[in-house]
């Protein structure tokens, strides 16, 4: 997303590959993620679908979510700042922090006061106002302002700045050096230690409390805070490319078990009650479990995927160029995307579980036809 056109250097242009490749899975996870929100799973999101899930499949699509929700932001974190300090180094204080408002502002705002507001007063009409979609707007246009999916847009923005503030104020430039990748203990245990800090966070911020007008879970924020300075700090000692495949091996593995210790944690802690409070947070141990286990999780997979795609995934075709090209904007046009398509076939009476199956492909493919082309305007070109 931000940040894939700002190539470090000669040399760094093929791990740009899998990085802008990983991009694309992300923007798709999070497509997915919230179209599952529209056809039966937990989250918050624009649109709900009515209808009933069968159990097998509501516990496989609250893994799914929980899986992404455990990693891909963060890792969308990561992935962002990764190339912050080449871009700082190049351009200046000011012309990065012009870009960065430029990149990130612009998008944010016409998220929040046109793409928002449009898809509020849709579905107010939807549900039952009594008028046309224009008197809805001319209504509640200032209630419907709102950041939506593009919330991780402004915290970027927000720690881009703090980024930039940090390196004026340091007594020492940073260089990029080939130093020591963390060993498999060290990652585990700073996985462990962030999961003690997100229980501590939600003992007074749970899982689910937004903070407004922001609209920010502030439960999630020490794995992205973390995973910020993580992708900053991988650049300087050159941590990607300097991981080895057996790690890559082995925290494969601990992915797949920790995948399988969720039910296990879930039902043990009372899930299968419908009591899933426990879980987000307080003085509770299945807060604390879960907040451990989501930090290990992130970390496994984090190094997990950026292993597997920089040994697999290190060339793109045609197709992953325009989809590399197109990620950002895929992320900010994909809410209206999917839920202007779910209500298109809300009439198709299958079961939630068959639609979701049948809507996801054309959800993908739509989502990214429309970022493409947003991408190819004559203005956003420069922006997206």
């Amino acid at each position: 997303m931000v940040g894939q056109i700002d190539s470090v250097s000669s040399d760094s242009t093929s791990r740009l590959l899998y990085i802008d490749n990983l991009r694309i899975l992300l923007a798709i996870l999070v497509i997915l993620h919230h179209l599952s929100s529209s056809y039966g799973a937990p989250g918050d999101w624009y649109y709900s679908e009515e209808g009933q899930l069968g159990a097998v499949t509501s516990m496989v699509l609250t893994l799914f979510i929980t899986l992404n929700q455990a990693f891909f932001m963060g890792l969308f974190f990561m992935l962002s700042s990764h190339f912050s300090p080449a871009s700082l180094d190049r351009k200046g204080v000011g012309l990065f922090l012009i870009d960065r408002l430029k990149r990130l502002g612009i998008p944010l705002l016409v998220y929040a006061l046109l793409l928002n507001p449009l898809l509020e007063c849709t579905l107010s009409v939807f549900y039952g106002f009594e008028g046309s979609f224009w008197q809805a707007l001319q209504e509640g246009y200032l209630r419907s302002l709102g950041v939506g999916p593009t919330w991780f847009i402004e915290a970027l923005l927000i720690f881009t700045i703090l980024y930039v503030l940090w390196r004026r104020i340091s007594p020492c430039v940073p260089v990029q050096v080939k130093g020591r990748v963390p060993g498999n203990g060290e990652i585990a245990l700073f996985a462990m230690g962030l999961g003690l800090i997100t229980f501590v966070v939600r003992i007074w911020l749970p899982v689910g409390w937004w903070l407004e007008p922001l609209h920010v879970q502030l439960a999630h924020f020490p794995q992205y805070i973390a995973l910020y300075i993580l992708g900053i700090t991988a650049y300087h000692r050159n941590w990607f490319s300097e991981l080895t495949d057996r790690q890559g091996r082995i925290w494969k593995w601990v992915t797949i078990g920790l995948i399988i210790t969720f039910p296990i944690i879930f039902l043990a802690g009372g899930a299968l009650q419908g009591n899933l409070d426990p879980f987000l947070g307080g003085w509770q141990w299945q807060s604390l479990a879960y907040s451990v286990w989501e930090e290990l999780v992130c970390l496994a997979v984090v190094v997990t995927l950026l292993i597997y795609f920089r040994n697999r995934f290190n060339n793109q075709g045609v197709l992953s160029v325009a989809m590399s090209e197109a990620a950002y904007a895929t992320y900010i046009v994909h809410a209206p995307v999917i839920v202007f398509l779910a209500l298109a076939l809300r009439g198709i009476n299958i079961g939630l579980t068959v639609k979701f199956v049948l809507v996801a492909p054309l959800a993908v493919a739509a989502s990214f036809l429309v970022g493409y082309s947003v991408k190819k305007m004559p203005l956003a070109r420069e922006i997206l």
